[in-house]
Protein backbone atom coordinates (compact mmCIF):
# COMPACT_ATOMS: atom_id res chain seq x y z
CA UNK A 1 0.00 0.00 0.00
CA UNK A 2 2.80 2.43 0.83
CA UNK A 3 4.51 1.78 -2.51
CA UNK A 4 1.26 2.52 -4.34
CA UNK A 5 0.89 5.86 -2.54
CA UNK A 6 4.46 6.84 -3.40
CA UNK A 7 3.98 5.80 -7.00
CA UNK A 8 0.92 8.04 -7.37
CA UNK A 9 2.51 11.00 -5.60
CA UNK A 10 2.43 13.91 -8.08
CA UNK A 11 5.76 15.21 -6.78
CA UNK A 12 7.45 11.99 -7.94
CA UNK A 13 6.15 12.31 -11.51
CA UNK A 14 8.54 13.74 -14.11
CA UNK A 15 8.10 17.38 -14.95
CA UNK A 16 9.06 18.82 -18.32
CA UNK A 17 10.13 22.43 -18.70
CA UNK A 18 9.74 23.92 -22.13
CA UNK A 19 12.00 26.78 -23.15
CA UNK A 20 10.25 30.08 -23.69
CA UNK A 21 11.02 33.72 -24.33
CA UNK A 22 12.30 35.83 -21.47
CA UNK A 23 9.24 37.72 -20.23
CA UNK A 24 11.43 40.55 -18.94
CA UNK A 25 11.85 41.62 -22.59
CA UNK A 26 8.11 41.83 -23.25
CA UNK A 27 6.77 45.05 -24.77
CA UNK A 28 3.87 44.81 -22.29
CA UNK A 29 5.07 46.45 -19.04
CA UNK A 30 2.70 44.31 -16.95
CA UNK A 31 4.15 41.10 -18.34
CA UNK A 32 7.71 42.36 -18.01
CA UNK A 33 7.05 43.42 -14.40
CA UNK A 34 5.49 40.09 -13.53
CA UNK A 35 8.95 38.50 -13.58
CA UNK A 36 10.03 40.66 -10.65
CA UNK A 37 6.73 40.04 -8.85
CA UNK A 38 7.36 36.29 -9.13
CA UNK A 39 10.90 36.76 -7.80
CA UNK A 40 9.53 38.64 -4.77
CA UNK A 41 6.87 35.97 -4.21
CA UNK A 42 9.56 33.28 -4.32
CA UNK A 43 11.64 35.11 -1.73
CA UNK A 44 8.55 35.53 0.47
CA UNK A 45 7.90 31.77 0.22
CA UNK A 46 11.49 31.06 1.27
CA UNK A 47 11.19 33.50 4.19
CA UNK A 48 7.98 31.83 5.36
CA UNK A 49 9.46 28.34 5.02
CA UNK A 50 12.43 29.37 7.16
CA UNK A 51 10.19 31.04 9.78
CA UNK A 52 7.91 28.01 10.03
CA UNK A 53 10.68 25.40 9.64
CA UNK A 54 8.99 23.85 6.62
CA UNK A 55 10.19 22.97 3.13
CA UNK A 56 9.47 24.47 -0.25
CA UNK A 57 8.83 22.48 -3.40
CA UNK A 58 10.31 23.83 -6.62
CA UNK A 59 11.88 22.70 -9.87
CA UNK A 60 15.61 22.52 -10.50
CA UNK A 61 16.79 21.53 -13.96
CA UNK A 62 13.27 20.35 -14.77
CA UNK A 63 13.00 18.06 -11.73
CA UNK A 64 10.67 18.65 -8.82
CA UNK A 65 12.63 18.90 -5.57
CA UNK A 66 11.80 19.48 -1.91
CA UNK A 67 14.17 21.86 -0.10
CA UNK A 68 13.95 21.76 3.71
CA UNK A 69 14.26 24.92 5.80
CA UNK A 70 17.73 23.92 7.04
CA UNK A 71 19.00 23.83 3.44
CA UNK A 72 17.32 27.17 2.66
CA UNK A 73 19.12 28.71 5.64
CA UNK A 74 22.48 27.31 4.44
CA UNK A 75 21.89 28.65 0.93
CA UNK A 76 20.99 32.07 2.28
CA UNK A 77 24.12 32.19 4.46
CA UNK A 78 26.30 31.35 1.45
CA UNK A 79 24.85 34.22 -0.58
CA UNK A 80 24.90 36.79 2.25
Amino acid sequence: MMLLMEKNNPIEKPFAVTPSKDIRNSSDPDIAGSYYAMQLAGQAAIDLAIQTNTAIVTTIDGKIVRIPAAELIKQRQLTA
